[in-house]
């Protein structure tokens, strides 16, 4: 039994953690919407590797890396955490990138009004 892979998926989320709070993205902007988004991803993917796992399209491979730890046959506790990671994940990348697309948007916006403010001085 190694916690290996597990701790790996638990510092990689803090990380992720740790720039949400930074910039207030998911997490700290709405923590209840936000645990209810998490809640919700994670039971979708959780179904969709027991609809796999019942159709013998994903099983558990033994590694050295793993726990051993089990919350149903062939469906490692290492999978819950991956999965809530890459919710976490999947949710900062998506308001990260709308806010960066946004903040160029209005710097965009602003650039024009000045444009437009100085051809209308000019012809004055």
């Amino acid at each position: 039994m190694s916690l290996a892979y597990l701790a790996v998926l638990l510092v990689s989320a803090a990380g992720v953690l740790l720039l949400d709070r930074r910039y207030r993205l998911f997490c700290w902007q709405d923590p209840a919407r936000a645990a209810a988004v998490l809640a919700l991803g994670a039971v979708f993917f959780l179904l969709w590797d027991l609809a796999g796992i019942g159709l013998g399209v994903f099983f558990h491979g033994s590694g050295r890396y793993m726990t051993g730890l089990m919350l149903a046959p062939e469906l490692p506790v290492e999978e819950l955490v991956f999965l809530l990671f890459l919710c976490e994940l999947t949710m900062v990348l998506v308001l990260g990138a709308q806010r960066v697309l946004h903040r160029s948007s209005r710097r965009g916006d602003r650039r024009r009004d000045e444009r437009a403010r100085e051809r209308e001085d000019g012809l004055r």
